[in-house]
């Protein structure tokens, strides 16, 4: 096989029409655009115009809101903590926070702090400083002889 051999399976590749080439090609004169009007022009933007008629995102009802202070959360599971104490990259002896996850790899941002979650087991005996646990997370962590911390995430003024 050679490089100047190989070639698309024919009907793969379809030609473009030549537009404006005469009336016998049959795109010829008005090149498919009908005759004058705003859409024969260049420069045509009626993305939503329906004719004058109540567009559609206009006819249907707005519903729901963004919080713009809700708080985002990195949620993680006991059984990716361990995964991480197994594989030496969380230290058991010091406290986990963000910054211990963020820097085992756990999670990849800050965010507004971490959320335990209580799938997977875990068997060290851990310090937590988050944001959030959920009951049976506390209650494996507790099991295993750990404690949990509730840090309160500070709320940036806008002012």
């Amino acid at each position: 096989m050679k490089l100047n051999g190989i070639s698309d399976n024919s009907g793969a590749k379809k030609s473009r029409m030549r537009v404006g080439r005469g009336i016998g090609s049959g795109k010829g004169k008005t090149s498919g655009r009908g005759v004058k009007g705003q859409t024969a022009r260049t420069g045509v933007a009626i993305k939503g115009f329906e004719g004058g008629q109540m567009p559609l995102y206009r006819r249907l009802p707005k519903r729901g809101f963004t919080n713009i202070h809700a708080k985002h959360f990195n949620e993680v599971n006991l059984g990716r903590i361990q995964i991480a104490i197994d594989a030496k990259k969380l230290d058991a002896k010091k406290t986990v926070t963000v910054e211990a996850l963020v820097a085992a790899g756990v999670c990849s941002k800050h965010l507004d702090g971490v959320r335990i979650l209580g799938s997977g087991d875990i068997k060290t005996k851990l310090t937590f400083e988050v944001a959030g646990v959920t009951k049976s997370a506390q209650a494996a962590i507790e099991k295993a002889g750990g404690s949990v911390t509730i840090v309160h995430v500070a709320v940036e003024a806008t002012a």
